[in-house]
């Protein structure tokens, strides 16, 4: 069955003890635990650190394990999502060194998935980064492979906002580039972590994809977009796309959730989806996002059974 959680991010200043404590008192199966090093953050939803994989010792581990096994919720993947691609060549490799501690730490702490970005330099075309794709990226999957865990990547495009343009900071942001991935690393420890609500807005089918890669879904993440046509009408599709579109919760955007679940179940997939709230109107305050998780838990529990 599918475990419904959400991503940790909504409650950054929470600690780890109160972010578990959060998902079992709204009914939540899991938490998508993020695992950022510790430190100022450089974009929205950036520099959470639920888990510091850095200082992980084996009392730590086993005080994790035992606190979620007491409140009955579970860890669906150690999240983090810098940019491995990135032209600074020495800061990349400082992300992919954490995010090998990422990984490593998911295998210690009996997760098994860690879930990323695949990473882009944003002002270079798609061959020069599938250049350096080749360089950096088998060697996070054989590690990967070693420890036992499965690596989701996430399908945002990390194309918002002027910073990012022109070519957004996540490579993997379609089916056709995720072919590519794929078939230069096969590996079945090498997948998606996917997200239908930036197929919504860059105006592409997010329930096709889902048979051609069934094989490759390790985790799903749970968020709504919404297309403001008027404004789309306006600036048109070469425009940054937060001018023509907004994230919302499940339920407040164009995903058809009942179709999408339905798909997914019918493929076998039984990981987790988890909610990620990005929708602005509801971040006033912790107690609003607070009601966001429960919005979302009560809309999305109508296709997905409690596990206790």
């Amino acid at each position: 069955m599918i475990k419904l959680g959400f991503v940790s991010a909504v409650v950054a200043e929470q600690s780890f003890e109160a972010t578990v404590d959060l998902a079992a008192e709204i009914g939540y199966d899991c938490v998508e635990m993020l695992c950022w090093p510790v430190g100022k953050a450089e974009r929205r939803y950036a520099g959470v650190t639920h888990v510091d994989v850095a200082t992980l010792t084996d009392d730590k581990v086993r005080h994790i394990q035992e606190y979620l096994e007491q409140k009955g919720v579970s860890i669906s993947s150690l999240g983090f999502y810098p940019n491995y691609l990135q032209a600074d060549e020495k800061r990349a490799a400082a992300e992919v060194e954490h995010f090998l501690k990422v990984i490593s730490a998911s295998a210690k702490l009996g997760v098994g998935i860690a879930t990323t970005f695949l990473g882009r330099d944003h002002t270079r075309n798609l061959e020069d980064n599938f250049a350096r794709f080749k360089e950096i990226w088998p060697g996070i999957v054989k590690h990967a492979e070693k420890q036992g865990v499965r690596i989701g990547i996430e399908n945002c495009p990390m194309f918002f906002s002027g910073d990012e343009w022109p070519g957004g900071k996540n490579l993997a942001y379609c089916p056709a580039n995720w072919r590519r991935m794929f078939s230069e690393i096969p590996s079945k420890h090498f997948g998606l972590n996917y997200d239908p609500s930036h197929m919504v807005w860059q105006q592409m089918d997010y329930i096709k994809p889902l048979y051609e890669f069934k094989d490759r879904l390790v985790h799903v993440h749970v968020k709504d977009a919404k297309v403001l046509r008027h404004k789309l009408d306006d600036v048109g599709i070469l425009a940054t796309p937060l001018e023509y579109h907004t994230p919302k919760l499940p339920g407040l955007g164009e995903v058809n959730w009942g179709l999408y679940f339905s798909t997914l179940t019918d493929l076998g997939f039984d990981g987790s989806a988890c909610v990620e709230v990005e929708d602005r109107a509801y971040e006033g305050s912790f107690e609003a996002r607070k009601a966001s998780l429960v919005q979302s838990h009560d809309y999305i529990r109508q296709f997905l059974a409690p596990l206790r």
